[in-house]
């Protein structure tokens, strides 16, 4: 039987090819859904409670939400994580960019992209790691 698939190493490269399509398939997936969950949370955050205004009442709002969240699914909802999600929705104020880029670039690269002030520079920034396929080290390497 052994012999039989060793006879055959196109079947068994196929199979290979198969399943790293498939984990491919998934990271990107996965990746996407959780970019577009960050900016979901940064939008609803920014204009629905904040109202696009910045004061104490917004700090402890995202305190408080923090806190809520962290008790209910765990770690990875600090104040500073949401304060990134909020950024985000602000620095992309357009869900369908957001959509189409978030199966290209991860929430890494987002991450990095939102703190550069200068809208030219950060799209430029941006569709470099698209059309590239910068990791996020070479990003920050570039900028």
């Amino acid at each position: 039987m052994e012999k039989e698939i060793q006879k055959n190493n196109n079947l068994i490269e196929e199979i290979k090819g198969f399943i790293n399509e498939a984990k491919e398939t998934v990271a990107i997936t996965a990746n996407s859904a959780l970019t577009i969950l960050y900016w979901n949370i940064g939008h609803r955050i920014n204009n629905e409670i904040l109202q696009n205004k910045r004061a104490d009442y917004g700090q402890q709002i995202i305190r408080a939400l923090s806190k809520r969240l962290t008790e209910e699914f765990g770690k990875g909802w600090s104040e500073k994580q949401l304060r990134h999600c909020l950024r985000f929705a602000e620095t992309f104020q357009e869900k369908e960019i957001v959509y189409a880029l978030s199966r290209q670039l991860t929430w890494t690269h987002f991450r990095t992209l939102i703190y550069i002030e200068n809208e030219l520079s950060r799209e430029f920034y941006a569709e470099m790691c698209r059309l590239e396929g910068w990791t996020t080290r070479v990003l920050n390497e570039n900028i």
